[in-house]
């Protein structure tokens, strides 16, 4: 595993826990719209995730998309990730609940 990925499990680790325990998270995401492939891809200097969707910014799609990424990746149901700030933007603030 290079340097990067245990950069990123550490972090989801924590990220992970800290939602376990609050019942609730907020994070700073970047989002990476039209990419190949769906992912989270690291965790940035600023503790911000790096996540990659393949949607187009149109109409809510990467934003849904991010949503449903963001779930899969912290085993939550989808309806639980909501964009609380940054709509319209490629930095975003997400709540995650349990």
């Amino acid at each position: 595993m290079t340097a990067r990925g245990d950069v990123l499990s550490t972090g989801v680790a924590e990220l992970r826990g800290k939602l376990l325990r609050d019942g609730s998270l907020v994070l700073d995401v970047k989002v990476v719209p039209r990419a190949a492939a769906s992912e989270v891809t690291e965790l940035l200097p600023d503790g911000a995730l790096k996540v990659k969707v393949k949607a187009a910014p149109e109409k809510g799609k990467a934003n849904e998309e991010l949503c449903a990424v963001l779930a899969s990746f912290l085993n939550v149901p989808k309806r639980n990730v909501n964009v609380i700030l940054g709509h319209t933007s490629h930095k975003k603030r997400v709540k995650i609940r349990v």
